[in-house]
């Protein structure tokens, strides 16, 4: 019976290992696009940053997710989280369009530009994975 269970482990793995580092890879270009040092802003107890880096991984982590549950093989969940990668960087872009220097406002601490740019990531995020129907 537990070996049965455990029949499932070594796909688990993978997509697992294939899913963090996604999420690792995500962190590093998403943090290299944006103006300000997310994890700098985190570490000086900025919430500011936590909330739009945390809601834009979420953000990224949703249509993971559905890559992972839809995807044919390991190859096709990175090649669909490359696409939601993508769409997290135009995202950000397209969301400084309606506020002006919103890092500079995001390293100031402000909330409203980061629960903007969060919130923003996220539905796009939610979008993106649910058009991921193959």
């Amino acid at each position: 019976m537990i070996l049965q269970s455990l029949a499932g482990l070594p796909a688990f793995l993978v997509y697992f290992c294939t899913g963090l580092v996604a999420i690792v890879a995500y962190l590093f270009v998403y943090t290299r696009i944006t103006p300000h040092n997310e994890f700098q802003l985190i570490r000086d107890n900025d919430p500011a940053a936590a909330i739009a880096l945390g809601l834009s991984l979420l953000g990224f982590v949703a249509p993971l997710v559905s890559a992972i549950a839809h995807s044919a093989n390991v190859l096709d969940c990175l090649i669909w989280a490359t696409i939601a990668l993508i769409v997290q960087v135009i995202v950000f872009f397209l969301v400084k369009v309606p506020v002006p220097n919103l890092s500079g406002r995001i390293a100031a601490g402000e909330l409203a530009p980061a629960i903007w740019l969060g919130l923003s990531s996220l539905a796009a995020g939610l979008l993106n994975a649910a058009c991921m129907i193959y």
